[in-house]
């Protein structure tokens, strides 16, 4: 990691009067939603393996999606086929 990338977490960290680890663990947070986001808006995912990466149910994954205005690309049979393993476990 270069010192500009090293130092922006310090600075974050201080701006924000919190500790260090807590910076950091924002930081990979919000990089890991971003990074999902992109690539389900690129197609490069799926909605589950989006979710996977951010670390979120696909519920919130969703919700995420929506915030940043990217549609579902999910199709009818996935969501007949979501439904039947709802059917199956209540």
């Amino acid at each position: 990691m270069d010192d500009g990338n090293y130092e922006f977490p310090r600075r974050l960290s201080k701006d924000e009067k919190a500790d260090l680890s807590t910076a950091m663990r924002d930081l990979v947070y919000r990089g890991r939603i971003m990074m999902a986001v992109e690539r389900y808006r690129q197609g490069k995912v799926s909605l589950g393996r989006a979710a996977e990466l951010a670390g979120v149910p696909v519920g919130e994954m969703m919700d995420i999606l929506a915030s940043y205005g990217i549609k579902s690309n999910l199709e009818r049979e996935d969501s007949a086929q979501g439904l039947g393993y709802l059917r199956k476990v209540l």
